[in-house]
């Protein structure tokens, strides 16, 4: 987790997690793309609303569960896969309080599992309720736990998988 000073421009977050999840990176892949179970795979979002859609591109709105004073935030991303190189490059169309949102996940094979890692790129708006610094210091702390319970998640949709037709 770090902030970066870009010369000329106010300070950026930038934010690089990974977690190894013991699965196929086919199933790892398939599962954390499937926008339409984000709700079920995060804890933090409570709907997904794909607004338009190819074989490799959306648009989708997301909306959080409410917050602690009941606001919902909700906003409009794009994300392109590119399944050959085993990337995706996101963004926030809406970005409400960001000036922009970049992200971009990898997966990469490693031993009998999948590292999955996130890179997140943004700044704050001056008016937005909380700084740069203090969005990447949430942004880092969220990403590590929402990828423990993606790994769970996954880890266990991949054991049921592999287990015998009864």
């Amino acid at each position: 987790m770090s902030s970066t000073v870009e010369p000329g421009t106010r300070t950026a977050g930038h934010t690089d997690n990974s977690i190894l999840i013991d699965a196929p990176i086919d199933h790892v892949w398939a599962m954390t793309n499937d926008l339409r179970s984000w709700p079920d795979l995060f804890t933090e979002y409570s709907e997904v609303e794909i607004l338009a859609e190819t074989d490799t591109w959306f648009r989708f709105r997301l909306k959080m569960h409410p917050d602690e004073s009941g606001r919902v935030w909700s906003w409009v991303s794009e994300r392109e896969l590119d399944e050959a190189a085993r990337e995706v490059r996101a963004r926030r169309v809406e970005p409400g309080p960001f000036e922009f949102m970049d992200i971009r996940w990898y997966y990469a094979p490693e031993g009998s599992g999948t590292r999955m890692r996130w890179v997140q790129d943004f700044r704050m708006r001056p008016e937005a309720p909380i700084d740069t610094e203090g969005m990447t210091q949430r942004i880092d702390a969220n990403s590590k736990v929402q990828m423990s319970i993606i790994k769970e998640k996954v880890e266990a949709a991949a054991a049921r998988s592999g287990e015998p037709e009864r």
